[in-house]
């Protein structure tokens, strides 16, 4: 290698660290070796093992439970019921609203649906603590139940959700042009491939779990005040995840079970939930319909749009699906009406499945769009450009950045788009229909407050701590490139430590805020662990910098010098040992130095301090478009898509390899929702009869094909301290509706209800 060579691999090698560079991720290596341990994974001393016994009615009473068969099982140690669990206290919710109730009990008397946890067995080994459940025999009084929301009513206004402005009504009647329609999601489940589950071991009032969890925070708040012990009781270790998407930042009743059981047989307990039980103890996305109408005059603009929403929620719970979300912000129009019900039904609370709201409410005004561009024999993409929103239709603010007419236009170069043949049926090969959709999606900067400490040891090496977490999106990289960057040092010798609520606080991992808000708590501690540093080696007269004429040093590769290069050169533990120091460590943190110790807590265990995306002078998003291409089968109806070309503005990407992951990651979730997903529900009795990874119909590698994604997005000072805008969740928003439009235009058939089925098209 020529000393050319070695400066250009130098070189390359310093792009490929710095926070921008297309690291690999620096977790990969445990994770393929088996070396990383999952939260579960932990070998502790007499482990008990529980397992749920779930209700088998979806509306009712227990009114009888004999667990005397199970009592007597082999190795069983307890037999839990409603009647003999211990006592609860109500938790706060994620909002830090005050329960409800005083006490809570996670075995329940009154059964709301189908699978509900109304008994627990704990043994000394998983398979007894199996076999022992199997006998436990339940009675109740059954009730019937609300099954999905073709049984409800429409259901109670939620007025938080009502959006207006004009005369949407009246602007509707009078437009030249209109178009109406329903569109409806089914249940939908995130479908991880490590389940729920945890250990939980007491040492007298300190309580330790081990447990998946995207909010460690968060979660410790809620034991906490289950148990009645201090935070600072509680320590939560989730040190990898597989796979979460919403579903793992809350603790639920089965963690509250495992828990209790711990305390009361006085020694650790492990409690993992089988594959059936992932679709009954947590909530999915919620079902869904909306109605889209859209006035428009004949030169396609539209003069009004009339939404009205509703989401399936729980009998004793609540949750709001957004559906007005992005149907308010993606187009200019001077007349809006958008309104939104949840109805109950017998089913558990619904949850975050990725892009809540922003994904359904897209599935309707993007399809909406494309239905009003054939009416008017306009392209679908022009369409989109007639109507394009220069400023925030809803909140009449500035868009912070919006680099969606770049990625309408990168997307179409890239896919083709201008050899479209507009009329549907016109694009064949043999006897596959060809289709070509576009769709656009959006996600707002959900932006929050962190810390992190950062360690500069004597050795050279680098630390980082932080009770955030990797569920796979990256995390251990960024911030290693974020500390490796701004000390002056390689990666290689960056240590990340996540994953522990002892660590420094951190909030949410949700809502695609995490990486904006840890980059910029990082980099505030590296640089103020720098400046100590580079103010030590000016200062400390045993410093071979003392006395130089000069403010500041340059470093570099873990190397010191003078800015001028008119003083000596040294490595960091050259200077640490002449110093005498073993570390330099600093806190740093994006909180607002007004904050009260209170508003801290409440800021890490709470989303009550979430700042609004509108919040100042900018409203703030990410943007995308997908442009989709569809084979269908003219015999059979069977759909694939055969291309997808997405371009996407996230900002400034901190690493474009792994934003690259999450957009594709995010896209195969939207070729499985639009083709494949959909929880079925038994109406006699209420359960969902495909929970498992058999029959609920997830994609696979043969249904995806080849994805092209194209960055778009420039740096967003006003979203993020590095100029970032969110990554994860983003992706999926668009993909449905344009592989939606993109059927009807190869079929000719508008298909309104997702999935789109072959017996949807023959």
């Amino acid at each position: 290698m020529t000393v050319h060579d070695m400066k250009h691999a130098a070189s390359d090698s310093a792009r490929l660290e710095a926070v921008g560079g297309r690291l690999s991720r620096v977790d990969g290596p445990a994770k393929i070796t088996g070396a990383a341990k999952y939260a579960f994974e932990q070998q502790l001393e007499g482990l008990a093992h529980a397992v749920l016994v779930g209700a088998t009615i979806a509306a009712g009473k227990v009114t009888a439970i004999d667990t005397r068969a199970a009592e007597t099982a082999p190795g069983v140690l307890a037999v839990l019921t409603p009647g003999s669990i211990m006592e609860l206290k109500g938790a706060s919710d994620w909002f830090g609203r005050p329960p409800a109730e005083e006490t809570y009990c996670p075995l329940v008397r009154e059964v709301t649906f189908s699978g509900q946890h109304v008994a627990a067995v704990v043994a000394e080994t998983f398979e007894q603590a199996v076999a022992a459940a199997a006998l436990v025999k339940v009675w109740y009084d059954e009730t019937p139940a609300i099954v999905d929301l073709s049984d409800g009513s429409d259901g109670i206004p939620i007025d938080a959700m009502t959006k207006e402005w004009g005369d949407a009504q009246a602007a509707f009647a009078a437009a030249p042009v209109r178009v109406c329609a329903a569109y409806n999601t089914p249940r939908e489940f995130q479908a991880a491939m490590e389940p729920h589950g945890l250990i939980a071991r007491w040492e007298g009032d300190a309580l330790t779990i081990w447990e998946p969890s995207q909010w460690l925070d968060g979660m410790a708040r809620t034991y906490a005040e289950w148990f009645g012990v201090p935070f600072e009781n509680v320590r939560l270790v989730s040190p990898y995840i597989g796979g979460g998407f919403g579903s793992k930042a809350l603790a639920l009743a089965h963690s509250a079970v495992a828990a209790a059981a711990a305390k009361m047989l006085g020694r650790p307990v492990k409690l993992v939930l089988n594959r059936p039980q992932n679709f009954t103890s947590y909530g999915g996305r919620a079902a869904t319909r909306q109605t889209v109408a859209i006035g428009a005059d004949r030169e396609g603009r539209i003069q009004s749009i009339v939404h009205r929403g509703v989401n399936e929620t729980a009998v004793d719970g609540m949750w709001v699906e957004p559906l007005g979300s992005v149907t308010s912000i993606m187009y200019a129009t001077p007349n809006f009406s958008s309104k939104q019900n949840v109805v109950r039904v017998n089913t558990v609370v619904p949850g975050a499945k990725r892009a809540p709201g922003e994904n359904p409410s897209a599935f309707g005004i993007e399809c909406a769009i494309d239905e009003l561009a054939y009416e008017l024999g306009i392209d679908p993409l022009e369409m989109r450009l007639i109507n394009y929103a220069e400023q925030d239709p809803e909140a009449k603010k500035a868009w912070s950045t919006r680099q969606l007419r770049e990625a309408f236009a990168a997307g179409a170069e890239a896919f083709g788009w201008a050899k479209r043949s507009p009329a549907p049926r016109s694009m064949r090969d043999g006897h596959q229909l060809i289709g070509w959709g576009v769709a656009a999606g959006t996600y707002p900067v959900r932006r929050a407050y962190g810390e992190a400490m950062v360690k500069l040891l004597a050795d050279g090496s680098a630390e980082v701590e932080s009770s955030s977490i990797d569920m796979g999106q990256g995390t251990y990289t960024i911030l290693a490139q974020t500390a490796a960057e701004t000390l002056g040092v390689p990666v290689k010798q960056v240590s990340v430590k996540l994953g522990d609520s002892r660590l420094a606080r951190a909030g949410v991992t949700g809502g695609s805020r995490l990486a904006g808000v840890m980059t910029g708590a990082v980099y505030k501690a590296a640089g103020q662990a720098l400046d100590e540093l580079i103010g030590l080696a000016l200062s400390d007269p045993r410093s071979p910098f003392h006395g130089l004429q000069a403010n500041t040093l340059v470093v570099k590769d873990g190397r010191i010098a003078s800015p001028r290069g008119d003083g000596p050169e040294i490595s960091i533990p050259e200077l640490m040992g002449t110093l005498g120091r073993e570390k330099i460590e600093a806190k740093g943190d994006t909180v607002p130095a007004s904050f009260t110790p209170q508003q801290r807590y409440n800021n890490y265990t709470t989303i009550a301090t979430a700042i609004p995306h509108t919040e100042g002078d900018y409203s703030r998003h990410s943007w995308c478009a997908h442009f989709v291409e569809v084979r269908v089968d003219e015999d059979f109806g069977t759909v694939r898509v055969s291309r997808v070309v997405s371009a996407l503005d996230s900002g400034r990407l901190y690493n474009p390899k792994l934003a690259e992951s999450q957009w594709k990651g995010g896209i195969i979730m939207g070729i499985g929702q639009a083709l494949l997903e959909e929880g079925i529900v038994d109406r006699r009795h209420g359960r969902i009869v495909n929970g498992n990874l058999a029959d609920y119909m997830l994609p696979t590698n043969a249904d995806i094909p080849d994805i092209q994604t194209i960055s778009v997005g420039i740096p967003d000072p006003h979203s993020s301290a590095l100029g970032g805008k969110g990554v994860g969740e983003l992706g999926i928003v668009g993909v449905a509706p344009a592989i939606a439009n993109a059927v009807f235009h190869a079929t000719g058939k508008r298909v309104r209800d997702l999935p789109i089925t072959l017996e949807k098209l023959i």
